[in-house]
């Protein structure tokens, strides 16, 4: 790979070469605009190097709708793993002859005075009309500020980091946060006999199938992954939602934290606090866990409801009922880590955003992407792959493709009306 000439230019740069960027790049090779990717690692890097051994997807092969490349594998119904995700996206770009630029880092995005932007990158400056930032908003691990208060013997690590059951070294494992990776995490480390203790949070949980089908059939055949922001009862506070809790491993099913309860892993409240060899938890395992098959048991009423007004024929369904509860004050309270023997901590606390590369305006007053559907408040500047970006199914397979074709169009309109004009046409 060489450096990028001196004064080169595009109409497009696309940041990341994930599956986000693909698609805007799929759909700008459509109508013919020049553009180039730059993608800092490898093309799948994220998928390749921040997920687990046995990852899998959690939403069915058949969702994987990426632009004029659906899954044509054998498994519809079934779940992805990680190798197999990568291998995906991967043939996706060669399928589209993505112009991508591996193992470019672009370090600072700025103004240009007469040429759109200035993208600097870690193999020279490029100038754009327009700019694609393609990076998600999975930047930074985010690790509350206790972790560094914590004994240095306690191994720590984020769940980006987590490999499989082996990695911790021998003892108990904490686990802080039951959104998906958390709940994931703790059962790998279940099933394969480590002691687990798991820190429960807001997260809601789903299904894997009910009455008859995966509920992501139901709920995609519901119209839930088209749903726009604007449209759901939250609004734009969606996008802060945690997303709901299940697997898709060994063929998919529940993740059911009071049965692993009943099993021997330990479940305490939301973590408030710590120092030293003691951990601090909420009181509020028992509504965190009530509020979860809430949410769940609402999903069944949905499809329920659908089922009714549709006709469609379906099997019965029941409501799930719980199969374990805390005792009074159960969960909450601080524990001494040795006394209890555990030597590891997985911290499944998310990621931040990390928008500093971008010296330009573009951020609303809490540091998120100010944006209508990818379309930022800066002429030129363009954001996709975010979680909810437009709708439910925008930072996911199944939607993304939608959200760049839209962008593609944006991008290709604003150009045209850019274009200098013919001196015949200006005469």
């Amino acid at each position: 790979m060489t450096s990028h000439a001196a004064g080169e230019h595009r109409s497009v740069v696309i940041v990341g070469g994930g599956q986000a960027g693909l698609s805007v790049s799929a759909h700008l090779s459509k109508r013919g605009v020049d553009h180039v990717v730059f993608e800092k690692h490898r093309i799948g890097h994220a998928w390749r190097t921040q997920r687990w051994d046995a990852f899998c997807l959690v939403t069915p092969n058949w969702q994987c709708r990426l632009p004029d490349f659906p899954y044509q594998g054998d498994e519809p119904r079934g779940f992805m793993s990680r190798d197999e995700i990568v291998a995906y996206v991967e043939a996706f770009a060669r399928h589209v002859g993505a112009p991508v630029r591996e193992g470019v880092a672009v370090e600072r995005i700025a103004p240009h005075a007469r040429r759109g932007f200035e993208v600097a990158t870690s193999e020279g400056v490029v100038t754009a009309d327009a700019v694609v930032l393609a990076v998600s908003g999975y930047h930074k691990p985010k690790i509350p500020a206790l972790a560094q208060t914590l004994d240095p013997a306690i191994v720590q690590i984020h769940s980006s980091e987590y490999s499989n059951p082996d990695q911790p070294p021998p003892g108990a494992v904490l686990v802080v946060g039951s959104g998906q990776s958390g709940c994931q995490i703790a059962e790998d480390l279940h099933l394969a006999g480590r002691k687990v203790h798991l820190a429960v949070g807001s997260a809601p949980r789903c299904p894997r199938v009910y009455r008859g089908r995966d509920a992501v059939e139901w709920l995609d055949e519901l119209g839930q992954y088209d749903l726009p922001v604007e449209r759901h009862p939250k609004k734009e506070g969606v996008r802060r939602q945690a997303n709901h809790y299940l697997t898709g491993r060994d063929g998919g099913r529940d993740i059911d934290l009071r049965r692993f309860a009943l099993e021997g892993m330990r479940l305490h409240g939301r973590l408030v606090g710590g120092e030293g060899g003691r951990i601090a938890f909420g009181p509020d395992l028992a509504r965190n866990l009530d509020a979860a098959d809430a949410v769940y048991n609402g999903i069944c009423d949905l499809i329920d409801r659908h089922i009714a007004e549709t006709g469609v024929s379906a099997p019965g369904g029941d409501r799930y009922a719980p199969v374990w509860r805390p005792a009074e004050g159960e969960g909450g309270g601080a524990i001494d880590l040795a006394q209890v023997g555990i030597a590891s901590v997985v911290w499944a606390t998310g990621f931040s955003a990390d928008w500093s590369f971008v010296d330009l305006p573009f951020l609303d007053p809490e540091g998120y992407p100010a944006h209508r559907r990818g379309v930022t408040s800066v002429d030129g500047l363009y954001v996709v792959g975010l979680p909810w970006l437009h709708t439910w199914g925008s930072g996911r397979f199944v939607g993304v493709g939608a959200d760049a074709a839209h962008l593609a169009e944006a991008i290709g309109d604003r150009l045209a009306r850019n274009a200098p004009q013919p001196l015949a046409a200006a005469i």
